[in-house]
């Protein structure tokens, strides 16, 4: 009986079609490893700017929105509103904003790029707390140099109209400012600083 020769064609075969197998296995194995380095599209909305009309903001309100979790507010201040800014820059811990709680195009006197519009994180900077508005505020009710703003009732903050802290309270810092732009004269992006820091 003869021997039979080995069928090189068909061996070279089986080698080439283990090493596709064996890399699409590796493959396989290696997506959800590799997907799990992203962030999920949920992570991703939660840090996504927000694009916010105001066209519908009257003088004096405040509207909310939510960015990275947190509540924006965008108030549209009167000009009675920001003589009350002008008239209480000695009774706030910092006046011109020199802490870094606010872009560069933020730190001036109203803290905003429009003086008539303000953006502000409402998040108090001592615990974490939500500030409350109060911008029609009696001085009797809270301090008798403060004439509205923002009140933080958990310990006792009080902010003006600029977000400003004042001094002898427990919050360390003004609210902060976040990275915002306006796309036309009624709509902001917060989240984008097109301006730079």
């Amino acid at each position: 009986m003869a021997e039979q020769q080995p069928d090189k064609g068909r061996r070279c075969m089986l080698v080439a079609a283990s090493a596709v197998a064996g890399g699409a296995a590796t493959v396989a194995a290696g997506v959800p490893f590799v997907a799990s380095m992203f962030p999920s599209e949920r992570a991703k909305a939660a840090g996504a700017p927000v694009e916010v009309d105001i066209s519908q903001l009257a003088p004096g309100e405040r509207m909310t929105v939510e960015w990275r979790g947190k509540p924006v507010w965008i108030v549209r201040r009167t000009p009675e509103m920001l003589d009350t800014v002008k008239k209480g820059t000695d009774k706030v811990s910092d006046p011109t904003s020199q802490k870094t709680q606010q872009p560069a195009y933020a730190k001036n006197e109203t803290r905003s790029i429009k003086p008539e519009i303000l953006v502000l994180e409402g998040v108090c900077t001592h615990l974490g707390c939500s500030p409350v508005e109060k911008f029609q505020a009696k001085a009797e009710d809270f301090a008798a140099d403060w004439k509205g703003g923002f009140y933080c009732p958990c310990h006792g903050s009080l902010f003006d109209l600029a977000g400003r802290v004042y001094k002898n309270k427990p919050a360390p810092d003004n609210l902060k400012v976040p990275p915002h732009s306006y796309l036309a004269d009624n709509k902001i992006l917060i989240g984008v600083d097109t301006k730079g820091a």
